[in-house]
């Protein structure tokens, strides 16, 4: 039975990552067509891409988890976490749908900053509403700490809105959120697995199968974008699997970039840009004296070591930026 549910597994993995593949073609052409097109900014020729690619990644997620609760229900005969599995669905929706609604009506009127947490508080209902997580939990210097009622209150909206709003803010250049979603996404399915939660790492790795095809078309040069969809979607998927598991600390460690940035971010009031300026060779310059985001950060670095700066080697950087507080988690 284990060997059977192992390659039922490997074959879903493969279904999700196939599926969202095949469809990101047709997605790329609709999309044009219909001129849901954003402009790459780090290119010395004008390049209109394709939107909101992570409606795709989206669909193939959905199709591993309903293929994961049919094994559970028809094969295994395991009803036991349907529920959450569902309210983590139902959580993803609800993120995917605000992502949309700023990736569309943001380009007209615009969503103001103060807007977006708010609606993202929406996303933490389902796992509110299946009393999810565990209410005593493990400070550091502190010691045991029993949040009671405040934990489903306060702190699952909490962390689910660092993780889909802060997951939002790192993000412009070409594979970045992509890929910083898969590193994230491994490493909380490495300790679901870790801590008797194998469901949450199968879950996680849906994901990652979905994301792991798109970043064929999303890495440099990129022929899709991400948009908010993806990366409302991919944030409160890291938020919600950590609540499940217990795994809080671990995800404020893995997050630092993002509460990094959106300090950042505050300094210049939200309203400055991650991007940098494009120099006729394609190396990139800052665009500002200060630092208003970590990407700032990388090419104002890179640019005083006299390196010649691509966007290519600033997504790089931020990946193993990123690493680093993967490895911290281990230690």
């Amino acid at each position: 039975m284990v060997e059977f549910v192992n390659g039922y597994l490997i074959i879903l993995f493969g279904i999700v990552f196939v599926t969202t593949w095949l469809l990101i073609p047709w997605w790329i052409k609709t999309a044009k067509i219909t001129g849901l097109v954003g402009k790459d900014i780090h290119k010395v020729k004008e390049r209109n891409v394709a939107e909101m690619g992570g409606i795709i990644v989206l669909l193939g997620f959905i199709i591993g988890i309903i293929g994961y609760v049919a094994l559970r229900v028809f094969i295994l005969d395991a009803n036991s976490n349907i529920a959450s599995i569902l309210a983590i669905l139902s959580g993803v929706f609800l993120a995917a749908i605000i992502g949309i609604i700023d990736d569309v009506l943001g380009w007209k009127i615009g969503l103001k900053q103060w807007q977006k947490p708010l609606l993202t508080l929406l996303v933490a209902a389902p796992i509110m509403a299946v009393n999810a997580g565990i209410r005593v939990m493990s400070i550091p210097f502190i010691g045991d700490v029993n949040f009671g009622i405040t934990y489903p209150l306060f702190v699952i909206p909490l962390l689910i809105a660092i993780g889909t709003n802060g997951f939002n803010m790192l993000a412009g250049y070409n594979g970045l959120e992509t890929s910083q979603g898969i590193i994230i996404l491994t490493t909380l399915a490495y300790y679901s697995y870790m801590t008797n939660s194998p469901w949450l790492s199968i879950v996680a790795l849906c994901m990652v199968a979905a994301l792991g095809a798109f970043l064929f078309f999303n890495k440099y040069p990129a022929k899709v974008f991400p948009g908010d969809t993806l990366t409302y979607s991919v944030g409160g998927l890291a938020a919600m699997i950590s609540i499940m598991a217990n795994l809080e600390k671990i995800f404020i460690i893995i997050f630092i970039p993002y509460i990094i940035e959106f300090f950042l971010k505050l300094r210049g009031f939200f309203k400055k840009e991650s991007f940098a300026r494009v120099q006729e060779d394609g190396t990139l310059i800052p665009r500002y004296k200060k630092i208003y985001g970590l990407e700032n950060l990388s090419v104002l670095i890179m640019n005083k070591l006299k390196i010649k700066t691509t966007e290519t080697k600033v997504v790089l950087s931020l990946y193993c930026f990123q690493l680093m507080f993967v490895l911290v988690t281990f230690v």
